[in-house]
């Protein structure tokens, strides 16, 4: 999601459709103590912060809340030092027996990803729970790294349930993130098993673990292709990948894509994307492809996504780009595609190219396959580097196309785009 616009992006993967949903991670907010008068969740750096409104006195009730603030803080941070150490028993310690299971499912989805960083920093102060006396509910904001070692961690908020007990508070709930940016992340909600390579990380569910040695395989081929493609010459420390059954399709990061979705990419912070593709919306000779197009978003995208549906084209055409993989351009599957939308009366320009959500899979066909085209052209006049640094340009620092062009190309934009139309027409003709 950029500037409030969801702009998912479908693909060609013989003959299945992937959509690209970049997104922005904003994270949600919750109620805060009426003493407060006006409180907001917000991100300042690397923390997040509760701006205040209004006067805070250190009443009786404000401190203590502030101390039981501290003592959920305790209970959180022995809870992730248990879960680093992998001591299930200290990980559910903390807890409820009540919340126990899904704890429980928690610990080892996040372990069998190789979970190597796990921060939990409560924000704000908690705040009773209506009907449910002694009951508070607690914003928590996790920050995690998966299979490398230090990695810039990615954050998500959650709200938490507890029950005062004397001194140690104890933990009855975490709530799924529900970010209406981001959904929920696999882990939240699913068992998951996985495989690490030396470039990626791929997660499935159990019913699906036979696929696992096939996937890992085809996204470490992929993961090679798609690391030429870094804009600034620091590839993901792993590609995150996530294998999505019917009903997880449905439900991770907030499901309900389009039909012909095949996979997207969600920006989930701290520089990664994690990717999903949907199991049985792809086929096993289309699955080499798709994953160089999705791969290729999370190496070449900034973590902030990119500037709007303008530049859909681009983003799509170098993703495909990469996804043909060298092939001919007459051996490209979605050219008949192109030329029907051409005919229905395409009006040739590409920043309008990107298809709406329930637009027919064989538009989203043909606007794959013409801002493919578009890129290929740029990329056989001047190469592979400086279609690159167009893309840098105009993606990351957000130049206006004209400019860009300019200045990476020495030529006029609108020269170029009407070469690159007429280069498509021709193909096609």
């Amino acid at each position: 999601m950029m500037d409030g616009l969801d702009e998912p992006a479908p693909r060609r993967v013989r003959p299945v459709w992937t959509v690209l949903t970049v997104v922005v991670l904003l994270l949600l907010g919750c109620g805060v103590p009426a003493v407060l008068v006006v409180g907001v969740v917000g991100e300042r750096g690397t923390r997040t912060v509760l701006k205040r409104a209004g006067t805070t006195a250190a009443d009786d009730a404000t401190r203590a809340e502030r101390e039981l603030a501290g003592r959920i803080a305790d209970a959180l941070r022995r809870q992730s030092a248990a879960l680093l150490a992998g001591d299930q028993a200290g990980f559910l310690a903390v807890a409820d027996p009540a919340a126990h299971a899904d704890l429980r499912r928690r610990f080892t989805a996040l372990r069998a990803l190789g979970v190597t960083t796990w921060r939990a920093e409560v924000t704000g102060l908690p705040t009773p729970v209506t009907d449910r006396p002694g009951e508070w509910r607690m914003l928590v904001r996790y920050q995690y790294c998966f299979v490398a070692p230090g990695c810039r961690p990615s954050p998500v908020l959650a709200g938490t349930r507890w029950r005062e007990d004397g001194q140690q508070p104890r933990l009855v709930a975490v709530e799924e993130s529900k970010s209406a940016e981001t959904g929920t992340r696999p882990w939240e909600i699913s068992e998951l098993v996985a495989a690490t390579g030396a470039r990626t990380l791929v997660a499935t569910t159990p019913a699906l673990r036979g696929r696992l040695p096939a996937l890992l395989a085809q996204a470490e081929a992929a993961a090679k292709v798609a690391d030429r493609y870094t804009l600034d010459g620091s590839p993901p420390d792993r590609y995150r990948i996530f294998y999505a059954g019917r009903t997880e399709w449905e439900r991770w990061y907030g499901g309900g894509r389009p039909t012909w979705t095949g996979g997207y990419a969600v920006t989930v912070g701290g520089g990664h994307h994690e990717i999903v593709l949907n199991a049985e919306g792809t086929t096993d000779d289309g699955i080499d492809d798709l994953l160089r197009h999705e791969l290729t978003h999370a190496a070449s995208l900034p973590d902030g996504g990119y500037p709007g549906k303008t530049t859909w084209w681009l983003v799509e055409g170098l993703a495909e780009y990469v996804a043909a993989n060298g092939q001919a351009t007459n051996r490209y599957e979605g050219l008949s595609q192109v030329r029907r939308l051409i005919q229905s009366g395409w009006n040739g320009r590409l920043e309008e190219l990107a298809p709406a959500d329930d637009a027919p899979a064989e538009r989203v066909a043909g606007s794959y396959g013409l801002g493919y085209l578009a890129v290929r052209h740029l990329v056989d006049r001047f190469g592979e580097q400086r279609l690159l640094a167009f893309f840098d340009a105009v993606v990351h620092d957000r130049t206006a196309v004209e400019r860009a062009s300019a200045q990476v190309f020495g030529e006029s934009w609108s020269v170029l785009h009407e070469q690159c139309v007429a280069y498509v027409r021709t193909l096609i003709s």
